[in-house]
């Protein structure tokens, strides 16, 4: 098991492994212990995720082919995409000159748009990727503050037309079904009731609610709201729970996902499925906060995922909206989507998912006792996760802390200190497994993140490398 998922890891990082043969292990489906996902056959599949949101709305086939390549290269699994576009989605045609309802309509599908949608879908099965796929932005159920709408859909129509959807996808192996669309339903309102329907309706469409993996995109809410969890937990439908940040700094996302980790029941996966983008205005303000950075998208999917979450959404401010010369910018992006598939973030995204696979990740729980520093602030936040015979520690700011050993099985411990930045690793020591022992990152500071890794010695994990 352990040489299967080392070298999975290594072949998918270098691009071509899903490719040789997409989907050899069936279809993904809720892990045994319902905390992660799985294939059909048990392998376990890690959900790393990119919000392409406007990918069937804005690019033709040549370019969603580069992107999809692009990321399936840099490791990513999940491509997060929308039917009915955000930006306009309705009424601005895509890329083609089609739009996707007839008259508006949902009961109408205009059979051309789909066509390119299922193109794209396609494509990214070649590549081993799946499609997180939406079938509506929220603003197609209700405007609120923003968004152009129209709002088009009601109880019969969004049944209808999530049947349609479900019974023309319904042979597709790559895709995960999400309804929601950055969106928090209203009190008093029908929409939860509508996103319920238009589930059902797609269970109805492929066949049965054990054919369609499913959760909801809300918009950030609060801690004891626990994302999708406070509206669709009961749900059966919904098989797994989405979180979102809001795109500021030190967001405690990792309260959010340890809450509904801890609290909701039945025990479901979780997720932050937006967090802050790459290159994007910081809480929306960008003269006054600037912009965000590698080091702020990739703190959150450590500590995210170290806090209980089964993967994890990377997300760039140019690359959701698709953003090109000639189109009008949102929140002012900084450069064209096809030059921010190479901007830091994004590639220091594989590294977090080589380091999740090196290790049996079925196993793997969050667990503060671990470490005696377990309540800092998210800025300087240190994180532990364990499996049964191994542990990762994540110092946010590189600062100092103490391990509590004896966790983890095995007489002896072997250390290693693990780089986010460049996914390198260079020996700690060996230590008895026993009491306390403090450890010390390379550096600290602000961008300075550290992963420790500790092994049962017995077991020889070999020291992760870029390279087999």
């Amino acid at each position: 098991m352990k040489k299967h998922i080392l070298l999975a890891g290594f072949l998918v990082l270098h691009g071509w492994a899903m490719a040789q043969k997409p989907f050899a292990h069936g279809p993904l489906k809720v892990s045994d212990n319902k905390r992660y996902l799985v294939h059909q056959d048990g392998t376990p599949f890690f959900y790393l995720g990119d919000t392409a949101w406007e990918l069937f709305h804005r690019t033709n086939r040549e370019e969603a082919d580069r992107y999809l390549k692009r990321r399936a290269e840099q490791g990513f699994t999940v491509i997060q995409a929308v039917a009915l576009a955000e930006l306009d989605g309705l009424n601005d045609p895509n890329a083609n000159g089609d739009k996707p309802l007839l008259n508006n309509d949902p009961t109408t599908p205009n059979e051309a748009y789909f066509k390119h949608v299922d193109y794209i879908i396609d494509k990214a099965a070649e590549y081993g990727l799946v499609i997180g796929l939406l079938p509506t932005w929220g603003d197609k159920v209700f405007k609120d503050r923003w968004g152009k709408g129209p709002e088009v859909f009601t109880l019969q129509n969004a049944r209808t037309y999530g049947r349609y959807l479900g019974n023309r996808y319904k042979n597709r192996q790559n895709i995960i079904w999400v309804m929601g669309g950055d969106r928090i339903p209203r009190d008093g309102s029908q929409d939860v009731a509508i996103w319920r329907t238009m589930a059902e309706g797609v269970q109805e469409g492929v066949g049965g609610a054990d054919k369609a993996l499913m959760s909801f995109h809300p918009q950030p809410n609060s801690l004891e709201d626990g994302g999708s969890s406070k509206w669709f937990h009961q749900n059966s439908w919904l098989d797994f729970n989405m979180l979102q940040n809001g795109h500021c700094r030190d967001t405690p996302t990792h309260d959010k996902i340890a809450f509904v980790y801890n609290n909701r029941t039945p025990i479901k996966p979780v997720m932050d499925a937006e967090p802050i983008y790459e290159d994007h205005p910081v809480c929306f303000n960008a003269k006054d906060l600037g912009t965000s950075n590698a080091y702020d998208v990739r703190k959150y999917a450590y500590l995210d995922l170290f806090a209980g979450a089964h993967g994890h959404t990377y997300g760039c401010h140019d690359i959701w909206q698709m953003y090109a010369p000639g189109r009008e910018p949102i929140n002012g992006p900084h450069m064209a989507w096809f030059d921010a598939l190479e901007l830091p973030g994004a590639n220091q995204m594989k590294f977090v998912r080589k380091l999740i696979e090196s290790r049996p990740i079925l196993d793997r729980v969050p667990d503060q006792s671990l470490i005696v520093e377990n309540n800092y602030p998210t800025a300087e936040r240190i994180q532990a996760t364990r499996g049964k015979d191994y542990a990762f520690v994540y110092s946010s700011a590189g600062k100092p802390f103490t391990v509590n050993m004896g966790k983890i099985s095995g007489g002896q411990v072997t250390a290693y200190w693990f780089d986010p930045r460049k996914g390198e690793v260079k020996q700690a020591g060996s230590f008895t497994n026993k009491g306390q022992q403090k450890f010390a990152p390379p550096a600290a500071g602000y961008g300075q993140d550290w992963v420790l890794i500790l092994d049962d010695a017995a077991k020889q994990y070999p020291m992760l490398t870029m390279n087999p």
